[in-house]
């Protein structure tokens, strides 16, 4: 890993979409605990998007705006 591949502040775009991709996890970790079914396909689906989308439109705000 070079030195370029290591962000040198938190308003990197990448760190803050890690960041907000982690936070996005573990809320879908913690809503977990409270429902009591088996994942269907489509709920897999669902989660994933609920990560995703947040981890984009962070990564895209913080690379224009900040």
């Amino acid at each position: 890993m070079s030195e370029t591949d290591v962000p040198n502040s938190w308003l990197d775009p990448q760190y803050i979409s890690t960041v907000v991709a982690v936070i996005a996890t573990g809320a879908l970790f913690f809503y977990s605990g409270f429902v009591d079914s088996a994942p269907s396909p489509e709920t897999i689906g669902f989660v994933l998007l609920w990560i995703f989308i947040p981890t984009t439109v962070a990564h895209e705000v913080t690379r224009r705006w900040i």
